[in-house]
């Protein structure tokens, strides 16, 4: 690798004089050149960015000036230079630069300013193959990377809060200093980087490699959070860009911050409640659904989610699928609730959530699809695993009815219901479900008799609170979602009050659950697909 030369040391304090400006948004231009102008700085600018600038009456050099070459061959030529790059990669204070520089009729750049084509928006927006291409950008990560290596001497802006902190720093003391160029020239460096994964994840798709052999994954910070998942641990939240609905673009009405399980919650809860038809609630703690129903409006939704386990439902998080009325609210409300997110809420039910303070409200204005395409990702020590989104969804001309009892047209729909919310449940999962409601959930067992029995506390429960004389889960349909290892799971089922089970199969011991069910006049359906969540 090349040695690293003896350069003098870098100036704490540089004057800027020439500044170079090349904008695909120009939200901000004018008052941003204006001030550079004011404060004694020469402009130097390509095509449309020039144009603008010299629409405001401001003295501006076109780049062609600078290098004897006109822009060229549609624009994809107009930048890569060395009176361009040599100007801000010239290490001033260095004789043989300050020589070369000299002889060339080098002019130093002191402010770079530059954003990049649209790329992300142009995909964003469904563009073709030759836009998205088109709307890759050269000269811009060009320039952005030989400022950002030489932060010595040159301040780098990727976007207008970086332009106005160098604007802060000159009308303070007239120069910048390294501690800020060395700051812009971080945030350029993951700019570009973001936008090569951009590029590099959108070529692997148009070539259909699921694969490809460098993966890069990119966001934009959101929010730093107080903590991670425990107070002693940091924490951050990004954006991909994605444009799916959900936590990430959600607008917060009121409410704390929200915090690293907040966001996680909230996530699965979306994500669930999005799979739904009818109007539908999610009740989320702990990252497992702990009551899911559908109902007539949402009031009734929410009154029979809660009914599965209003124990856990205490400080949880709430998601909806239709926009929140005031009726709603003052159900919600009722009892301490850490989040609520929705796609809309009406000005009632604005008005009643923010009498609650440390409630988060969060709006989406849209749902998740939950058959698009997607990837999720996890990070492992020394790298990361990559999936596809679970797009799986079970209709009835799916399932294959395996026991000598055929299920009822109402156990089916109970176990397509069921199935469903265990896709969305942490392994090992055991959802007892009827009439478009969770009866009892068990979760994150080591085994999956043990999620069973789970699940069957929290029904005979829900039916105590109810004041039945029976379990929630009487009469209902069990999901499971992969198969019975063994039967024992099944009999826990059956002895909770299931009547039907919908489970993946693929067992070596297939025969033997199918025949304990036979056994048991139970009604079973294998899916042929496994709906596992670690």
């Amino acid at each position: 690798m090349p040695a690293a030369p003896d350069f003098p040391p870098a100036p704490d304090r540089v004057a800027p004089k020439r500044a170079l400006i090349s904008l695909s948004d120009k939200t901000g231009l004018e008052d941003a050149a204006r001030a550079l102008h004011g404060l004694g700085v020469e402009l130097v600018s390509t095509g449309g960015t020039r144009a603008a600038i010299a629409g405001f009456g401001l003295p501006v050099k076109d780049v062609a000036d600078l290098t004897g070459f006109p822009e060229m061959m549609d624009g994809r030529v107009k930048t890569l230079h060395p009176v361009v790059h040599g100007g801000l990669l010239g290490v001033r204070d260095e004789p043989s630069h300050a020589q070369a520089m000299t002889e060339h009729g080098i002019g130093g750049i002191d402010i770079a300013w530059i954003d990049l084509y649209p790329f992300e928006a142009t995909v964003a927006s469904g563009g073709g193959f030759e836009a998205a291409v088109e709307n890759i950008d050269i000269g811009g990560p060009a320039m952005i990377r030989s400022a950002s290596k030489n932060h010595g001497y040159v301040a780098v802006c990727v976007d207008k809060a970086g332009l106005d902190e160098v604007l802060d720093a000159l009308k303070a003391d007239g120069a910048t200093s390294l501690d800020l160029r060395k700051r812009l020239a971080a945030r350029a460096f993951a700019r570009t980087a973001a936008y090569d994964a951009a590029v590099s994840g959108w070529f692997a798709g148009q070539v259909g490699d699921a694969a490809p052999a460098r993966k890069s994954i990119s966001g934009s910070l959101a929010q730093t959070l107080r903590y991670g998942e425990n107070p002693h641990q940091t924490g951050a939240f990004y954006r991909t860009g994605e444009s799916r609905p959900g936590v990430a673009n959600a607008r917060q009405l009121q409410g704390k911050e929200l915090g690293y399980n907040n966001i996680a919650d909230a996530d699965a809860a979306y994500e669930l409640v999005a799979e739904f038809e009818a109007p539908a609630c999610v009740i989320v703690k702990h990252a497992n659904p702990c009551g899911v129903a559908v109902g007539n409006d949402l009031a009734e939704a929410y009154a029979r989610a809660l009914e599965c386990d209003a124990v856990s439902a205490f400080g949880g998080v709430i998601a909806v699928n239709r926009t929140l009325t005031g009726a709603d609210a003052k159900l919600i409300t009722d009892i301490f609730t850490e989040v609520v997110i929705a796609p809309g809420a009406d000005e009632e039910a604005q008005s009643i959530f923010a009498a609650k303070k440390n409630l988060r409200l969060l709006l989406t204005e849209g749902l998740p699809d939950p058959l698009a395409a997607g990837e999720v990702f996890r990070s492992v020590a020394g790298g990361f695993l990559v999936q596809g989104r679970d797009r799986s969804r079970i209709a009835p001309s799916d399932l294959k009815i395996v026991t000598r009892r055929q299920p009822t047209p109402q156990e089916i729909e109970d176990m397509l219901f069921a199935f469903t919310v265990a896709k969305h449940v942490k392994s090992n999962a055991i959802v007892y479900a009827k009439d478009g409601q969770t009866a009892g959930i068990g979760a994150g067992q080591m085994n999956r008799r043990d999620s069973a029995r789970i699940a069957a506390i929290r029904a005979r429960e829900a039916g105590e609170a109810k004041g039945l004389a029976h379990s929630l889960a009487q009469g209902s349909a069990c999901a499971s979602e992969a198969f019975f290892p063994f039967a024992d799971g099944l009999l826990e089922a059956v002895a909770a009050g299931a009547t039907a089970v919908i489970q993946p199969g693929g067992s070596i011991r297939d025969d033997e659950v199918i025949a304990a069910a036979d056994e048991q006049n139970v009604a079973m359906a294998f899916t042929g697909v496994r709906v596992f969540r670690h």
